[in-house]
């Protein structure tokens, strides 16, 4: 079908997930789902991508599975509206990857920003595992295998869509118009591109222990809020405080709404108001502390009470993704074909090929 509207986005399958996925990249797909604006859209668990720097551990991946599908259920993915699918088992994504690997020079992949930040952090410098380094060439594949549109990501993810859209370019130029060129959704929100870790560092990591979980209880995230990291100089109530770089403040422009201070802080008739009141002087961290609660808790109570009823029947989440799965196999299988197509492969379908070899060797 002609000019469909198609999503694809995903995340691999590492650990469960916190509010920097929700507010950089999950909250936006539930919106996008429920548009009407796009007339497919796959979401993946991306566990071929996590193997490729935990081949070692497969059973992190295994047991992350159901994690990653849980939260997504419970933020409102609706399995009726989207494919949830599994990467490993649509196999026609790493044969689109092994014919784009033709179409990017080594030099090219080491020059991505995403994948050199990745690799020091991962300490891989010395030995990059393969499968890793070639990444945005796998990301490619499952972007086009799909057709999409429209790709929703966090800022980070920039250059590998970039490359994404390199690879569509030099595909339909040597052999034919079959790949789309997606488009990239950036969050609106400026403080939801890259939501700091509870401790003020840039990226919120299991490993570092800074996540507030979707699937946290109410009590673990108020005991995670009043240890956030906030202005290391406000050390008295009347101390000017310093709102940019505050995890607190960062954490309420991502996710604090104008009812939020009619219900929990009325004083205030918004969130200018309060940062004007921290940056002067005279207001505690405790204060803003306990109003981040409330409005951190009033987004995750329905998240968390949707979670429990997933939960009530695991078998069926299984069946989701495998019903997805097969969705999505059948229309990269379909992209895979006009692929060998185009690159004249498909010598058993093309009847004109056999007619031609046949007359070569004097038959008619």
């Amino acid at each position: 079908m002609a000019n469909e509207k198609i999503i694809l986005t995903g995340d691999r399958p590492t650990g469960k997930l916190h509010v920097g996925h929700y507010v950089g990249s999950l909250r936006r797909r539930v919106e996008l789902q429920n548009s009407g604006k796009f007339d497919k859209i796959f979401i993946m668990i991306a566990d071929a991508q996590a193997l490729t720097d935990n081949a070692d551990n497969p059973e992190k991946i295994r047991q992350n599975i159901i994690e990653v599908a849980l939260d997504y259920l419970s933020c409102g993915i609706d399995p009726t509206k989207s494919n949830i699918f599994i990467q490993s088992h649509v196999a026609e994504l790493c044969e689109l990857s092994f014919y784009y690997m033709n179409l990017v020079t080594v030099s090219r992949l080491q020059r991505n920003p995403t994948v050199k930040s990745e690799i020091q952090m991962r300490n891989f410098e010395t030995s990059i595992p393969v499968g890793f380094f070639t990444y945005p060439i796998s990301q490619a594949a499952d972007i086009t295998a799909f057709k999409a549109t429209t790709v929703p990501v966090g800022e980070d993810q920039l250059p590998m869509l970039e490359q994404t859209k390199e690879i569509v370019r030099k595909f339909n130029s040597v052999y034919d118009d079959v790949l789309i060129e997606p488009e990239i959704l950036l969050p609106d929100n400026k403080a939801c591109l890259r939501l700091p870790g509870t401790d003020g560092k840039a990226k919120m990591s299991k490993s570092l222990g800074n996540c507030i979980y979707l699937s946290d209880t109410e009590k673990d995230v108020k005991t995670k809020i009043m240890s956030m990291y906030t202005d290391p100089n406000h050390i008295r109530i009347e101390d000017p405080g310093q709102v940019e770089g505050n995890t607190v403040f960062t954490y309420l422009d991502a996710f604090c709404k104008p009812g939020h201070f009619e219900e929990y802080l009325p004083e205030y008739a918004n969130l200018q108001e309060l940062k004007d009141h921290y940056s002067r002087g005279g207001l505690g961290d405790v204060k803003v502390k306990k109003f981040l609660n409330n409005v951190l808790q009033e987004e995750l109570n329905p998240i968390r009470a949707r979670r429990k009823e997933y939960e009530k029947d695991i078998p069926e989440i299984y069946n989701i993704l495998k019903k997805g799965s097969e969705v999505a196999r059948e229309k990269a299988a379909q992209t895979l074909a006009e692929v060998k197509a185009a690159m004249k492969i498909n010598y058993f379908e093309d009847a004109e090929l056999i007619k031609e070899q046949a007359e070569k060797y004097g038959q008619n």
